[in-house]
């Protein structure tokens, strides 16, 4: 076949078929630029969480550092510093008061009844075993309670916040009152530390040994004893109640200091017991029903003059340093409380018509037991003790010690000495403004009327050597002036030692040393100190004794005295001061030897013309009080050599009279 040149060039010399094309697709359309894509959220909050971790622990860690820095060291809670306890009690028995702090043994809670512990965590933390030492629950029921309440009702703070606070006190970090926000934040800081470092029962046993559970008992040993003469492994379930309810505040709901405010706070707690399903409503009742009083605590107003006394003179009798110390005084409360009575009754009388402003009372019995004592009107107002501090000058009172003298020197009552007017040198002592110049009179008149110009003339006669040699031997003490004035009363002694010059003679003429202390003992029972009588010894002649009596009893019958006077047998004599400074009262029935003073710590007269307030108190007080049958001294076998005889015994004996031999 030929082919055409246009063929062999490959060259078409007729129209060609179209051919299939094959069309090309079209690009597709460019995308947009791919975006990344961002963190999701969980990745969002994990770095942010991670962030606020490592600031939240940079900053808190600065926090707990600010705050608790200077946090005490929490093992001083398991050591107990102990600064010793004086409990003072009265001749019964009764709970006159308690000085310092008074701690008991420590105690293991595994060995205490369940209601003592029951009772204290259903009121005050009944969540205590579940939270971490700080209680939002709890903190935010109290809220609402306080707030339907209207006023705060409950406490959101947990036991161990309580511990915590407390250990902050104790170590002098914040004091009581203190409710800044510093303490609160140290407060919460500490207890969850103690949460840490501490078990459960740890930390209640550390509480229940350290709180203050009010009238200066820590820990519930102390409390159980001081309030109910009890160990705590022996308390009742009302006794644990009235425990667990001084914890919101001591003070207030003591037993010893509001015995009905303290019944209704265990009553509280009781109910809550049966809230919470510790005890039943029978339970209840029947605890309340055989609730146990709390040790009897005298109430005086004015007990604390003789408490603070005998924590002044304990020292002299034992170690008060290092142990809690029981104090069994000579103290009567039954006296105490009369004496009370009639001293009120007496100021609001006279006070402001004679115009004084304090007493003081000391009565003693022939033993020269304190059986009562009063050293002012009002202790809150003056702690100062008129009684056995106040140096005082005695006037009248002194001439027993003169008389005395006259009599021991061979004077009779009934020999005559002149009352006129006395003049020695520039000085001129007069006679009261009351008494009239008779010119010869008994020396036992001149003793009852408080003659002054009798007493100087006596006086000039005896010397000043054998009147201060007589007071000594009375027990008067006491710097007395070197001069005549002495015997109108000049010097000055305190109303105890006074009351006791006067007892020698009510003692037929046998001294005597006043106490108030009987016994001693440690909390274990353990006597550290005993009263023994002092070696009594006659210093005044029996017959001369029996002489005195009848004049101070001539004071009472129809003398200066005469106010005073009470049924049945009584001596005694008063005393006024220059200006009418003081006015004093001394004397002694068969069974009593009581003084009384009345006046003004600044030295103002009284108002002569409303009577002697002493007076009034004695006759009111010596009154009411029991008179047994005279005691009577028997009298040892005496050299006839000695100027006086020797010393004599006592006997508790009766006679059918006051001077019988």
């Amino acid at each position: 076949m030929k082919l055409n040149p246009e063929d062999r060039l490959g060259v078409s010399t007729h129209e060609p078929a179209k051919a299939k094309v094959k069309k090309k697709k079209a690009p597709p359309p460019p995308r947009p630029p791919r975006q990344k894509k961002g963190p999701s959220l969980w990745a969002w909050l994990l770095r942010w969480g991670c962030i606020l971790l490592i600031w939240g622990v940079f900053l808190g860690g600065i926090f707990v550092l600010w705050f608790g820095y200077d946090l005490p060291d929490i093992g001083k809670l398991q050591q107990t510093e102990r600064r010793p306890s004086i409990t003072i009690l009265a001749k019964d028995g009764t709970k006159l008061a308690t000085y310092g702090d008074l701690h008991g043994q420590m105690v293991d809670i595994r060995k205490l009844p369940p209601h003592v512990i029951q009772a204290l965590l259903d009121i005050e933390d009944r969540r205590f075993y579940s939270h971490l030492g700080v209680d939002p629950l709890g903190l935010i029921r109290a809220i609402w309670v306080n707030y339907r309440a209207g006023h705060v009702v409950q406490g959101g703070s947990t036991i161990t916040q309580q511990l915590a606070k407390n250990f902050l006190q104790s170590e002098k970090l914040y004091d009581v009152s203190d409710r800044s926000l510093r303490r609160k934040i140290q407060e919460a800081l500490l207890a969850l530390w103690l949460e840490h470092k501490f078990t459960k029962d740890q930390i209640l046993t550390i509480y229940l040994n350290r709180v203050y559970l009010g009238s200066g008992t820590f820990g519930i040993a102390a409390a159980a004893q001081h309030y109910f003469a009890k160990k705590p492994q022996d308390l009742s379930l009302y006794e644990a109640a009235v425990i667990a309810g001084l914890l919101k505040a001591p003070s207030k709901y003591s037993p010893s200091n509001n015995p009905q405010l303290a019944d209704e706070r265990a009553a509280q707690v009781l109910e809550n017991m049966v809230k919470e399903g510790h005890i039943s409503d029978g339970a209840k009742e029947a605890a309340l029903a055989l609730a146990s009083s709390a040790t009897e605590t005298f109430r005086g107003s004015a007990i604390r003059y003789f408490t603070d006394w005998i924590v002044d003179i304990l020292e002299t009798k034992v170690d008060v340093t290092d142990k809690d110390l029981i104090v069994a005084t000579t103290l009567d409360p039954k006296l105490q409380t009369l004496a009370e009575e009639k001293l009120a009754q007496v100021v609001e009388e006279k006070a402001s018509k004679s115009k004084f402003s304090q007493m003081a009372l000391v009565s003693m019995d022939y033993e020269g037991a304190i059986r009562a004592l009063l050293g002012g009107v009002n202790y809150k107002k003056s702690q100062f003790n008129r009684a056995t501090q106040a140096l005082r000058q005695v006037g009248s009172a002194f001439k027993l010690v003169l008389f005395l003298a006259a009599l021991e020197a061979g004077l009779h009552p009934m020999d005559k000495m002149s009352d006129l007017p006395i003049r020695i040198g520039s000085w001129k002592p007069k006679n009261n403004s009351k008494y009239k110049t008779r010119g010869e009179i008994s020396l036992q008149d001149a003793f009852a009327y408080s003659s002054n110009t009798v007493t100087v003339r006596l006086a000039q006669q005896l010397g000043l050597a054998r009147i201060v040699q007589t007071a000594r031997r009375l027990g008067m003490t006491a710097p007395l002036p070197d001069d005549l004035t002495i015997v109108l009363g000049t010097g000055e002694t305190t109303l105890l030692e006074l009351t006791t010059a006067y007892a020698v003679i009510a003692r037929q003429g046998v001294s005597l040393t006043p106490y108030a202390i009987e016994k001693v003992t440690d909390l274990d029972g353990n006597v550290l100190y005993v009263h023994e009588s002092s070696p009594s010894q006659r210093v005044v002649d029996p017959y001369i004794t029996r002489d005195l009596t009848q004049m101070l009893q001539a004071v009472m019958a129809y003398g200066t005295g005469k106010r005073a006077s009470i049924e049945g047998f009584c001596a005694g004599k008063t005393g006024t001061t220059q200006k009418d400074r003081d006015a004093w009262f001394i004397g002694f029935t068969h069974t009593f030897i009581t003084g009384v003073w009345a006046g003004n710590d600044d030295n103002t007269s009284m108002n002569p013309e409303e009577g002697s307030p002493s007076s009034r108190l004695w006759h009111l007080y010596m009154g009411e009080l029991p008179q047994s049958a005279p005691l009577f001294y028997r009298e040892e076998p005496t050299p006839a050599s000695e100027e006086t005889p020797s010393s004599g015994g006592l006997i508790d004996g009766l006679i059918e009279s006051f001077f019988g031999r």
